[in-house]
């Protein structure tokens, strides 16, 4: 694949890279103007060779930031050869196309030189989380049946509980059997072979889904790069999610490298001055983070200290609580531009960070994006008017699909989010979302963070029970938060229950997991 000339008006010189305003984005949009940002064709295509064999004279490909304060510079050139070892080293061992190789790393030169290396020759990349427990592992690996992982400071964990399996430890002897691998390395892949194994962060109580990507996914998900995250040749950008997640993986990793672009990476335990040194550092100008980032960068009360300059910042994931939002507008001097969708389908709505005409509102997750038909639908499918509550779907051709979101839609457009179907509660008639309670509570002064979650009542059916992290500050009562509720939303939607603990239950990714705390509240109802 890598003989191959590029056709003229192909790759970065694409004309839908051209495009500076989001009216023309939907007018111009469609699905052979993405396919012009790449090499390869419906035919033929290989994603290591897409982000990084075609970009080798750009310069530098990868930036990573670690927890300890250091930080490592890859040029393309150097992980395109990097990456070729590695295919030619799986193929002296064996391993042949659509065979698995699990990569638990860390981002680092080891991390992308495998997850690169695998699907360069043709295998099938298993990303893994290198923070799972035993069981999280077991279910993964259980799954997907790799022919080898590759770690290093989870060897111990992956021989105890997989004695059979080979594990390739990232060490010193590993890079020395690379450097005797031949650095040249044609792809033979097709568009519709499969590529990456992508987990989602399911639980232990439920087998978690391998969603399968092909080579030609990273088609799709140009959506979201372009429209959704506002990524231009050029950019300097950052995202702290771990790649082992489709945030991190997707639109942190693979989709600004196929543009090729210079993208920043964290790796290691999160802390905030590790992301406000990247940020500075790298001259990140386009910032792409969960909201509980942002939040947590917020109450480090550290941002003054830097020299930063974001021109473009994106969230997905979970709704941003407006207190955050005008934190980040306020301190960079940006609006945060939500981005909305499922793992099943792609990106759905976004905010077009970077095209000067559109307004983000706060609140809102943004429009529908190019090329998708998104409306908020009832139960039988029936469009619902603007202002009124629904499911969030796509149109397919056989029909609409339910994204398990519900929301609403503005005169102009705009979705709101209420929350997952299932964190809507209902309460003695009323339907409340979870989601505005949540935003609501975090507009207290000493509230840190909430999650709400609907539990039994005798009376009314479903009531809204809240969990809340309290700041160090915080002396408020459970009848002085309730009070403020009152004073916030509709009378009966204050929490009748109120709960204070020290931390919320989170998946890997970041987000709020309300199904661990429904869980525990189920199981602690149970035993009384």
């Amino acid at each position: 694949m890598q003989d191959r000339q590029r056709p003229a008006g192909r790759g970065l010189d694409a004309p839908i890279l051209a495009i500076t305003t989001a009216q023309e984005a939907r007018s111009k949009f469609s699905w052979d103007s993405l396919w012009q940002l790449f090499d390869g064709d419906r035919e033929r295509m290989n994603l290591a060779h897409e982000c990084l064999d075609r970009h080798r004279e750009r310069g530098q490909a990868v930036s990573v930031q670690f927890a300890d304060g250091h930080a490592e510079h890859y040029s393309f050139a150097e992980l395109s050869d990097s990456s070729s070892r590695f295919a030619n080293w799986l193929e002296q061992r064996g391993v042949g196309p659509g065979e698995r190789v699990a990569v638990m790393l860390e981002p680092g030169r080891a991390f992308y030189t495998a997850l690169f290396g695998a699907v360069k020759r043709g295998a099938i990349a298993v990303p893994l989380f290198t923070l799972f427990g035993p069981e999280g592992l077991a279910l993964r690996i259980e799954d997907c049946r790799p022919s080898l992982i590759v770690t290093l400071d989870q060897e111990g964990l992956v021989r105890e509980r997989f004695p059979d399996l080979p594990v390739v430890r990232a060490d010193g002897a590993f890079w020395n059997e690379l450097a005797a691998m031949s650095s040249d390395y044609v792809p033979t892949t097709a568009a519709n072979d499969l590529a990456i194994f992508q987990y989602t962060s399911g639980t232990t109580r439920e087998l978690p889904d391998a969603v399968k990507h092909t080579h030609r996914s990273a088609v799709t998900v140009m959506i979201a790069a372009l429209y959704g995250v506002g990524l231009k040749p050029g950019d300097r950008y950052f995202c702290p999610s771990s790649p082992a997640w489709g945030h991190g993986l997707w639109h942190g990793t693979i989709s600004p490298l196929v543009l090729g672009i210079h993208i920043g990476a964290y790796s290691g335990r999160f802390e905030a001055q590790r992301i406000f040194e990247a940020l500075q550092n790298f001259q990140v100008d386009n910032f792409a983070a969960a909201p509980t980032v942002f939040r947590m960068l917020r109450n480090a009360g550290m941002a003054d200290r830097y020299r930063i300059d974001l021109k473009k910042i994106s969230f997905t994931g979970e709704p941003m609580d407006d207190a955050t939002f005008d934190w980040v507008e306020r301190t960079f001097g940006v609006a945060p531009a939500s981005m909305y969708g499922s793992t099943e389908v792609g990106v759905l709505i976004v905010n077009f960070p970077g095209y000067p005409d559109h307004k983000v509102r706060r609140g809102a997750l943004g429009q529908a994006a190019p090329g998708q038909r998104v409306d908020i639908v009832d139960r039988d499918g029936r469009i619902l008017p603007a202002g009124e509550t629904g499911e969030i779907a796509l149109a397919r051709k056989d029909g609409w699909f339910f994204v398990k979101d519900r929301g609403r839609r503005d005169g102009d457009g705009y979705f709101y989010h209420e929350g997952r179907s299932d964190d809507v509660i209902i309460s003695a008639g009323w339907t409340m979302s979870a989601v505005e309670i949540e935003n609501a509570l975090l507009r207290h002064p000493d509230i840190l963070e909430a999650a709400v979650i609907g539990v039994p009542d005798a009376v009314r059916g479903q009531v809204p029970k809240a969990f809340l992290v309290r700041r160090e500050s915080g002396g408020s009562t459970v009848a002085e938060i309730q009070q403020f509720l009152k004073t916030q939303l509709s009378q009966h939607e204050y929490p009748r229950h109120i709960e204070y603990v020290t931390e919320l239950p989170k998946t890997p990714a970041g987000k709020i997991n309300r199904k661990v705390l429904r869980d525990r509240e189920a199981a602690t109802r149970a035993g009384a």
